[in-house]
């Protein structure tokens, strides 16, 4: 046999042994809820964005009920600076005033949302977009943000919310009806006031309140490294407490981290810190066979 004639059933086989080899995940994961925190570059790069869409796809027709959760910083940050207003942030939180918080409701409720919602449909899903105001899903109250060096002193940030409750109703019958929904991280206050609400808060709230198997959220790096830049694989409770303590954790990592160990300790299976940059990321963790990226389990 020739070379030629010879490659092309190698490579058969070897995509034949790629899909048998999801067949214990399929098992596994067949009719499990999984939360999605989608953010990164995996939300501005065109052949990612396809990707993710198509990951979402094929783990609802692989019987996973899927709800995505977005972010959507850098998109406001454009829309803010068109507008001539420049943004403010206090500890890493975007101070939101009235007229901020009317562009974080369009672009988070309008523009990002449908965007990702098109992009699932194109892939041949059908989402739903859906905000933290319909079905009463997430009510919030306006966030008490503690100085980090004083704890006397409490910052202003506006319209920026706490979650107080999350009602799943809504949610659930999107899943029932055979849609996935896609959430824009925006509550609503015993006002009606609303408010913005960071997304790997409320990814971390709804994979509570929905008894997620997996919480699974999507970054710019490869996941939680330690000071030599070497990824770890997984993370305790106290491992977590030591790397805040020495400074290897630091900045927006922090909160991303607390969210993900409340969720693991309130029930979620695990939590996975995934690199958003590569292709098909959703698909290499919840069906591949190796450890990709960086998990959080309670224990």
């Amino acid at each position: 046999m020739t070379d030629s004639a010879a490659r092309p059933a190698i490579a058969r086989q070897d995509r034949a042994d790629t899909l048998a080899s999801a067949l214990p995940a399929l098992r596994r994961n067949h009719g499990k809820t999984m939360v999605i925190k989608y953010g990164g570059n995996a939300m501005t790069d065109p052949a990612l964005q396809q990707a993710f869409a198509e990951d979402v796809v094929m783990l609802q027709l692989a019987g996973i009920r899927a709800v995505v959760v977005h972010g959507g910083g850098p998109q406001i940050e454009q829309l803010l600076q068109r507008l001539g207003k420049q943004g403010t942030f206090i500890q890493g939180m975007r101070v939101t005033d009235t007229e901020t918080m009317s562009v974080v409701e369009w672009v988070l409720g309008g523009q990002v949302q449908q965007t990702i919602v098109g992009l699932i449909n194109q892939a041949g899903g059908r989402a739903m977009g859906m905000t933290g105001r319909d079905g009463a899903t997430i009510q919030a109250q306006r966030l008490r943000l503690v100085d980090s060096h004083n704890p006397a002193v409490v910052h202003d940030v506006g319209q920026v919310g706490d979650v107080v409750s999350v009602d799943t109703r809504a949610l659930v019958g999107v899943l029932d009806a055979g849609m996935i929904p896609v959430v824009s991280p925006i509550g609503y206050g015993k006002s009606n006031e609303s408010y913005n609400i960071n997304a790997d808060v409320v990814a971390g709230e709804l994979a509570k309140a929905l008894h997620a198997e997996k919480l699974l959220m999507m970054t710019n790096i490869a996941g939680v490294l330690d000071q030599s830049g070497q990824l770890l694989p997984e993370l305790s409770p106290a491992r977590i407490d030591a790397l805040c303590a020495d400074g290897t954790i630091s900045g927006g990592m922090i909160p991303k981290l607390a969210g993900a160990l409340d969720a693991a300790k309130s029930g979620v299976q695990a939590v996975h810190i995934l690199d958003g940059r590569v292709p098909h990321a959703l698909l290499l963790e919840v069906l591949g066979n190796e450890p990709f990226g960086t998990t959080i389990r309670a224990q």
